[in-house]
Order: C-alpha cells, then sequence, then structure tokens
C-alpha cells in the first residue's frame, strides 16, 4: 500500500481550498480544501509509518471529496476533476482495504 496518492490529493486539495479562498473569497472553499486536505495528509503519515487507520482514513477523504464534488460536476472542470481523482483514489485505497481484510 502506497501513501503518495494521499499526498498528492492531500497537497492538491489544500492547494485548491487556498486557490478557491483567493480568488471568491470562499470560505467554505478554504475550510473544505484544507481539512480533507489535512485528513489526506495525515491519512498519508499513518499510511507511511504502518499505523491503524490511515487506509481507512484516506478512503474516507475521498468518499468526502467526491460526495461533495458531484452535485458542482456541471458547475466547469474544476469539480469534474475533483470527483475524478477522489474516486481514483477512493478505488486504490477501496481495493487495498477489501484486500488486506478478505486476504
Amino acid at each position: 500500500q502506497s501513501a503518495y496518492p494521499a499526498y498528492v490529493m492531500g497537497s492538491l486539495c489544500i492547494v485548491g481550498g487556498v486557490t478557491g479562498f483567493a480568488r471568491t473569497r470562499s470560505i467554505p472553499s478554504l475550510v473544505a480544501g484544507v481539512g480533507v486536505g489535512l485528513l489526506y495528509l495525515w491519512s498519508a503519515d499513518s499510511i507511511r509509518k504502518g499505523t491503524p487507520n490511515g487506509l481507512e482514513a484516506a478512503l474516507g477523504a475521498s468518499a468526502i471529496l467526491l460526495l461533495s464534488s458531484l452535485p458542482r460536476v456541471a458547475k466547469g472542470p474544476v469539480p469534474v476533476v475533483l470527483a475524478l481523482t477522489s474516486a481514483g483514489a477512493g478505488l486504490y485505497y477501496g481495493t487495498t482495504v477489501y484486500n488486506l481484510r478478505n486476504h
């Protein structure tokens, strides 16, 4: 299991939240982006260290990001990219958790 997808997603979420705030003064963008980004980064650190719940946290962060992005997909390319990348990360971490629990 790799922590790299969670590191990438966490970094992108934080940058995206700060950028959204800088462009539109959107507090929800800032809070959501930084919050989900920090959850991804914490999970990446946990995966790297081999401590419990890192994979599950990355899967949860992916689910939060996907579910919050889907209603906004028609509004432009950013929500589409968020939905696709969170789905990819969720698929990776979901498959990893499933395989570890069932093998």
